[in-house]
């Protein structure tokens, strides 16, 4: 919950698992929104303007998922009319990703207009903002990189694809690899968090690595080598002056941000790499936050929005 200036009043967490459909998680928020305002003294006709984003393709006109690989049954679903009977705000939808390009864009206040953020997390996407506007493309899948092939031959993609980037190293695939280690028994230390846990998260192969993990090291840098292999190519196509990497894997280490540099120094012309400068994003986990407030004052403002 922000205000007009983008202050944060409060704000609130909680797992949700997208693939267990639309009703589970909107039953939640029709709950969860009129309590945090309650609890904050704030009416709900006080709210100006509300935006949500999503880890999938968004007609952002209709404010519908189209097709989202990641969350089965939400395919044309009616985020912004299901919320209606809460809220008589005006409601924006938008892919996660472009909101946290929204958010480093607000951060940066227009120092910078041709820049990538990259989201690695349970999916890999990107936002573009080109000459400090978002680039949504001309059906709003712009930045779906995650479906880019970087092994024909390789794994199976939930999209129905071999090879997609996003099965081979996002945190399911880093998760898969990890796993195998352990219970081969070449990595003694996720082998024992394994045990302690009885599950291995992407953060586990992140920690081993940074133990010096031998195992877990080579997992985060071909996560890290493969993801900049692609970033390689949108660098020669796009020549943007920054690329901010965010999303939950990308706190595993030093590894995968450092692997991603060099396969981008390695693939890349020099003159699009002269300048390039690859880091973490800005605002942290706290980017996509920033940027859905920053999508509904923005929008709540042009004429002629969505509603």
């Amino acid at each position: 919950m922000l205000r007009p200036d983008l202050g944060i009043i409060a704000r609130h967490a909680q797992e949700a698992d997208v693939q267990a459909g639309p009703g589970p998680i909107m039953a939640r928020l029709r709950t969860l929104l009129p309590a945090m305002l309650a609890q904050n003294g704030i009416a709900p006709d006080r709210v100006l303007a509300v935006g949500i984003g999503v880890p999938g393709p968004v007609n952002f006109v209709a404010g519908q998922l189209v097709n989202p690989p990641l969350m089965p049954g939400w395919d044309s679903y009616a985020i912004r009319e299901d919320l209606r009977e809460i809220t008589d705000a005006p409601i924006f939808v938008d892919n996660d990703v472009n909101l946290m390009a929204l958010g480093v864009l607000w951060r940066q206040r227009k120092q910078i207009e041709n820049f990538l953020v990259i989201k690695v997390g349970t999916g890999i996407g990107c936002g573009i903002v080109c000459h400090g506007e978002l680039y949504r493309g001309s059906t709003g899948s712009a930045g779906d990189i995650g479906h880019i092939c970087a092994d024909p031959e390789g794994p199976l993609c939930r999209c129905g694809n071999r090879g997609c980037v996003e099965a081979m190293a996002a945190a399911p695939a880093i998760v898969a690899m990890g796993l195998e280690a352990a219970q081969s028994g070449r990595s003694p230390a996720l082998a024992e968090r394994l045990a302690a846990k009885g599950l291995l998260e992407a953060a586990d192969i992140g920690a081993a690595s940074r133990t010096g993990d031998a195992e877990a090291d080579a997992i985060v840098r071909r996560s890290g080598h493969l993801i900049g292999q692609v970033l390689a190519a949108l660098v020669n196509f796009y020549n943007p002056s920054h690329i901010f990497i965010g999303g939950g894997v990308s706190a595993i280490g030093p590894m995968f941000l450092a692997a991603i540099r060099q396969s981008v120094s390695q693939r890349s012309l020099a003159l699009s790499t002269r300048h390039l400068e690859i880091t973490s994003a800005p605002l942290g986990p706290e980017t996509g936050l920033i940027g859905a407030g920053v999508l509904a004052m923005r929008e709540a403002l042009r004429s002629g929005g969505p509603a």
